[in-house]
């Protein structure tokens, strides 16, 4: 036999978990017997997936100490991505959310943004003793996710903004010089090595924003991953100057987080993931707070299974988009395919001209930078590879 073969017997193995059932423990055949590495490897596979009887029995049991050392081993033998996804397994298989109120366990897990979600539900019913860690996983998350969407939010909205801040009227103080020389080249004058502008660019005033966005989110549980993400960028767009952000949150009741904008994670502390729907209510609130309709962009991160009274809903709806509101309607937020959602509520608002569809966050800042601009989301989308639903994309 040769070493591919040897090799490949292991690997199969680990796999297949061992037992007679495996059909590799041939009578007096060695060759996928395990060495020390590959038994704890082995025995982290069994922990979790030999609790199921039709897949490789066992169990991580209802030690914290057994967990957390099960997890070092993850993070020893598999790489991060692999981690997260085993981590999920665990808590969905074994129904191991009990012990994320243990301090140890939440201080060995690998964190991401699904953890974030789980951690947000149970915040409620956590003990005391674990609140800190639960917090500091959080927070790490944050930061990760702050430090990868923080500068293409910033650089998209910016570059989006250049073309409603200049004016043609300037100030002294507001002149675009770089601009303004630029667009005057023609008028130089070599003997007086000078420019005569004949029109000035300036910036604009600066003393209000240009912009006013609102993220109104479905804290809804099946919304979990899309309101972790929607939270982070909501303290991104609320650090811009040139933008006025507001987060709101609604079940069957609505909370507005706008002022909590200055850290993200009291934005998501700020949400009790879970309950019902009333998005009418959401609008209700939104409607009440927007002060100027045609700069402002509105964007609702829900599945549209509205719990309230539907067509309410969609009145408002259409009274904000036809009042001049840029109105997007986001199926999810999230690194996830194509979500469950109200068919007829997106097939309603697509007539109404209001695009409905789901987006990654990579997607996000163009999103937002297009629907700024003015421009055709839909349009967007479907350029993007999204999948506009309701419409005749959909």
């Amino acid at each position: 036999m040769t070493l591919a073969d040897v090799e490949r017997r292991r690997r199969w193995r680990l796999v297949l978990g061992g037992g007679d059932a495996d059909g590799l423990a041939a009578a007096g055949d060695t060759t996928a017997e395990l060495g020390v590495l590959d038994r704890r490897l082995d025995e982290a596979l069994g922990g979790l997936y030999d609790a199921d009887p039709g897949a490789r029995r066992g169990g991580l049991g209802a030690s914290a100490p057994k967990v957390a050392r099960w997890l070092a081993d993850l993070r020893e033998f598999f790489p991060s991505d692999v981690v997260r996804v085993m981590q999920g397994d665990a808590i969905e298989r074994l129904n191991l959310q009990q012990l994320l109120f243990e301090p140890e366990m939440l201080e060995g897990v690998e964190p991401d943004v699904n953890l974030v979600g789980t951690l947000l539900t149970l915040k409620g019913v956590m003990p005391e003793k674990a609140k800190d860690a639960a917090r500091a996983v959080v927070r790490r998350v944050v930061d990760d996710l702050t430090r990868r969407l923080e500068e293409p939010t910033r650089a998209a909205v910016s570059g989006s903004l250049n073309r409603a801040q200049r004016n043609f009227r300037p100030r002294p103080a507001e002149i675009d010089w770089d601009r303004t020389i630029r667009a005057n080249l023609k008028t130089y004058q070599p003997d007086r090595n000078t420019v005569i502008p004949e029109r000035l660019i300036g910036m604009g005033r600066k003393r209000r924003s240009l912009r006013d966005i609102v993220l109104c989110l479905d804290q809804s549980g099946s919304m979990a991953s899309s309101v972790v993400y929607a939270g982070v960028f909501g303290a991104v767009l609320a650090s811009l100057p040139a933008v006025s952000t507001r987060v709101v949150v609604f079940d069957t009741g609505v909370v507005d987080l706008s002022e909590h904008l200055d850290d993200p994670v009291d934005v998501l502390y700020g949400i009790q993931l879970g309950g019902g729907t009333d998005i009418n209510r959401a609008l209700a609130y939104c409607q009440g707070v927007i002060q100027r309709p045609e700069q402002t962009v509105m964007v609702l991160i829900s599945d549209l299974y509205e719990g309230g009274n539907e067509r309410e809903m969609l009145a408002r709806a259409r009274t904000l988009k036809d009042s001049g509101v840029q109105v997007v309607a986001l199926l999810a937020l999230s690194d996830e395919g194509a979500p469950s959602y109200d068919h007829g509520v997106a097939r309603a608002f697509a007539g109404m001209g209001i695009p409905a569809f789901a987006c990654t966050p990579d997607h996000f800042p163009g999103l937002m930078a297009a629907a700024i601009r003015g421009d055709d989301v839909s349009t967007w989308a479907g350029e993007q590879g999204l999948v506009v639903r309701g419409g005749a994309a959909g």
